[in-house]
């Protein structure tokens, strides 16, 4: 009896849902411009050579994935994984070929197919087996373990592994993760990239805007929405908020402190505002290879010296504890708040810790009368310019001096690869909360995004140790040992994890902020505006 009510009720809600549905997709109004704030300026054009939001937030609607997360679901998960150029796949018994079958009927934005051909171009390029002339290669230490992609006519291709590898589909459906196109040069994609996605690149002036505009030929029939996105850039974060108050965008940044939404919503009662875990972070890159930290004594004092909860506190309720993995419960593969508490970093007492951290640095040769120079780099940014002089104040406390290094967003990125620098107040952004694409990207001794150079060949071991394993609590153990010793290393401090806060204008429509990754929600292909 219980079990026929509840299916009753079951059925009931699944009605009322489609109903639901049914009148939001009546609703739902074609045209306009959306009006979305951008920070900075993009290294470039191309999404498979670069790393940060500002080229993956307007470009992502340029392009297509062969799969890709849900955008209606906030979680970037593997349950929530969909096609997109690729209408099914299949898993050989072995767990180690997937083999997908491709759309067809798709053209590039220049009118040419898309074929198996451009996949396999892209992942060619991708391992080094061909060249596009890519710039940088910033996604090759993602797919260690993809032995080779082969076609099978031009509408099916497979992906051969070396080994099992459960982060494998996630990472192909990261908006980092597009397709390109076989016929056009990797010098053009960084100007003026041809994709298969809704949208159209129309126009990019540096330090003004980036315009995208609808794709009429887009295979997703009645989508996108909207005529045109502009992007535009703004580096104030005051401009930028009096920019959405009056009116003038649609969609704010996702550095909205507390004071900042209580000041938007005094102004702009109706404005909607989301709270968010990000999947980012804030570090203090100590570069193991700089000549001053090449004592593990001294990158451990500065380390221990730095009080975490001040950097938290100056969030405004926007930061927490972490390590390199995404806290519960919004990440799953985080270290406990027990493992956490363990490690000499985030001890509660922070003179003792300072105690120590002197003691450490006197034992390198370093005093009163002798004290270490470094200089902080940071990009150009008022907020990490605020935290990069946090840092200086608290390690001049054990015989740290240093001036802050501002540096404009492609020299900051430029000398963070090349490690041309002592220390550094970094943000980190990850593409999901996933092992595989933070651990690897981050901590494998030469990936180009590890950036303090690190390397550790026995916790190199462990990350592929747990890329191969299959159990899910076997995984995430391995995972929280990996985060621990990491800390341990002072391979990449974390100061604290970010939350986000982004507002929009209540006729927005449509829009889902991803609630553990920067960078999957971007398509904004069903966003439409009610005006």
């Amino acid at each position: 009896m219980k079990s026929k009510v509840r299916n009753k009720l079951q059925a009931r809600v699944l009605a009322a849902a489609v109903c639901s549905l049914a009148i939001s997709a009546a609703a739902q109004k074609p045209g306009g411009t959306l009006r979305v704030v951008l920070r900075e300026n993009p290294g470039s054009m191309s999404l498979a050579e670069e790393s940060s939001v500002y080229t993956n937030l307007p470009l992502m609607g340029v392009f297509n994935n062969l799969v890709v997360f849900d955008q209606q679901d906030k979680i970037a998960r593997l349950e929530s994984i969909k096609p997109d150029l690729a209408t099914d796949w299949s898993w050989s018994a072995d767990n180690r070929m997937v083999t997908f079958k491709l759309r067809e009927g798709v053209k590039w934005h220049d009118g040419k197919p898309f074929t198996s051909a451009d996949v396999q171009c892209t992942w060619d390029t991708i391992l080094g087996k061909r060249d596009m002339n890519w710039r940088k290669n910033v996604r090759k230490e993602w797919y260690q373990n993809l032995k080779e992609v082969t076609v099978n006519g031009p509408y099916e291709v497979r992906f051969m592994l070396e080994r099992p590898q459960p982060s494998f589909m996630s990472m192909l459906a990261v908006g980092w993760s597009a397709v390109y196109p076989c016929h056009v040069d990797g010098r053009v994609m960084r100007q003026k990239p041809i994709g298969t996605g809704p949208y159209k690149l129309v126009e990019y002036k540096p330090n003004e805007f980036i315009r995208v505009a609808k794709n009429p030929d887009y295979w997703k029939k009645g989508l996108p929405y909207l005529d045109a996105i502009e992007y535009r850039i703004v580096t104030s974060l005051s401009t930028r908020t009096l920019s959405f108050v009056t009116g003038q965008v649609d969609i704010t940044s996702s550095d909205i402190t507390p004071a900042v939404e209580k000041d938007i919503k005094t102004q702009a009662p109706k404005a909607v505002c989301e709270t968010f875990a990000s999947a980012g972070s804030s570090h203090i890159l100590i570069n193991h290879q700089a000549k001053e930290l090449q004592d593990a004594r001294v990158r451990r004092a500065i380390d221990i010296a730095l009080d975490r909860n001040v950097f938290i506190a100056s969030q405004q309720g926007h930061g927490r504890l972490g390590g390199a993995m995404m806290t519960p419960p919004h990440g799953q593969w985080g270290m406990t708040p027990a493992q956490l508490a363990s490690l000499p970093a985030f001890g509660k007492d922070i003179e003792k810790r300072r105690a120590e951290a002197k003691k450490l640095m006197e034992e390198a040769g370093y005093g009163p009368n002798k004290r270490l120079k470094v200089s902080y780099l940071v990009r150009q940014a008022n907020a990490a310019i605020q935290g990069a002089s946090l840092v200086a104040d608290q390690l001049r406390t054990i015989y740290v001096d240093g001036d802050v290094d501002a540096k404009d967003y492609t020299l900051f990125t430029g000398m963070l690869m090349k490690g041309t620098y002592t220390l550094a107040f970094h943000g980190t952004g990850n593409a999901m909360d996933d092992p595989d694409i933070i651990l690897y990207e981050n901590f494998i001794c030469n990936s180009p995004r590890n950036y303090t150079k690190y390397c550790n060949k026995e916790v190199e071991a462990k990350i592929h140790e747990q890329s191969a394993t299959l159990d899910p609590k076997k995984r995430r153990e391995l995972v929280q040992q990996i985060d621990m010793q990491l800390q341990r290393d002072s391979a990449k401090p974390t100061l604290f994890q970010t939350l986000l806060t982004q507002c929009w204008q209540p006729h927005v429509r449509g829009f889902i902020k991803g609630a553990n990754g920067n960078y999957s929600h971007n398509r904004l292909e069903t966003v439409w505006l009610d005006k």
